[in-house]
This record gives structure tokens, C-alpha cells and sequence, in this order.
């Protein structure tokens, strides 16, 4: 794995937004919620096997081991929460057992590979670089407001990558 994975995503991100970062006196941001600024779209299969989205993922390094997306359905101002994903360095995700893996993680690399997946609001030759580095991270979704509900009841489950396969799952 590469060193500063997910720091490179923030250098990416630094490069070509188009946003100007609020900071406070002191120089440092003036919360967490500023600095989501990779735009990333893609589907998901959810919890009961449907594909849902796509979801506008919006998505800052939280260390160069992770980058955290905040989830919507769409790009409106108002657009409610409904999921939060995080891009983990393989090398921490792949020591996990291989069953709660495969029931919560999917490979960047298998879902980008998919053609599903857009960068939005960079240019291309940036947005190839962040598919790069996307590819070499393992994600984890949680749907926190399922598709439907006029609230968030609570009810929490792990959509997965369009293009996940699970062992012993056949098409057939």
C-alpha cells in the first residue's frame, strides 16, 4: 500500500476545488463538516439486493489511511443525509475475518472496474488520479435512512458495490 494513500486524495482535492475552505482565526478549518470536496457518484446494491442511487458521495481525508464521504441522493441543497461510506487502506481492512468482509466491505478496485463509478467537479486527468487511489481502498456503507421512509427510523444496513461478489453466491 502506498504511504499517504488517502493524503494524496487531499491533495487531489486541494488542487482543483473550486470551493474555498472557511478557516478560523487560528488557520485551521473552522469545523469538521468543511473539506468534503472529492464529488464522487456512484450506485450501490442495498441491503435487499436492488440497486439503488446513484448517491452523490462527498468525501475528504480523515488520515492517509481513510477518506469519509457523506452520502446523498442527489445534488440538492437540502438533499437529505442517507448514508455515510468510508474508504479504508486495504492493508487495514483485508485483516479482518474474511466472513464480516464480505458481509460489510467491498474492493474499490472490483467497483471501479464496474464503469459505474464518476469523479465529478475536477478535471478529467485529477479525476483519473482519484480513481487511482479509490482503487486501492476497500469500502464500508452505512445506509443510515433507507430509500423510502419519511424519516431515519433508525434502522441501520450495509449496501454493497454493484460489482461485489460473494463467495458461494452464484447468478444462476
Amino acid at each position: 500500500m502506498r504511504q499517504g494513500l488517502l493524503a494524496a486524495f487531499a491533495l487531489v482535492a486541494i488542487g482543483c476545488s473550486s470551493l474555498a475552505t472557511q478557516k478560523a482565526v487560528s488557520g485551521e478549518p473552522a469545523g469538521p463538516a468543511v473539506g468534503y470536496d472529492i464529488h464522487v457518484q456512484a450506485p450501490h446494491m442495498m441491503a435487499d439486493g436492488t440497486p439503488g442511487g446513484p448517491f452523490h458521495h462527498y468525501c475528504k481525508g480523515i488520515s492517509d489511511k481513510i477518506l469519509q464521504c457523506l452520502l446523498f441522493e442527489s445534488t440538492d441543497p437540502k438533499a437529505p443525509l442517507v448514508a455515510v461510506e468510508y474508504f479504508i487502506a486495504k492493508d487495514l481492512t483485508r485483516k479482518l475475518p474474511a466472513i464480516q468482509w464480505h458481509r460489510h466491505f467491498h474492493d474499490h478496485k472490483v467497483e471501479v472496474a464496474t464503469g459505474r463509478v464518476q469523479v465529478l467537479d475536477m478535471p478529467a486527468d485529477q479525476a483519473a488520479k482519484v480513481v487511482e487511489i479509490a482503487a486501492g481502498t476497500d469500502g464500508i456503507v452505512y445506509q443510515l435512512w433507507q430509500h423510502g421512509q419519511e424519516f431515519p427510523d433508525g434502522t441501520v444496513s450495509f449496501p454493497q458495490s454493484l460489482g461485489h461478489k460473494f463467495p458461494g453466491y452464484s447468478d444462476k
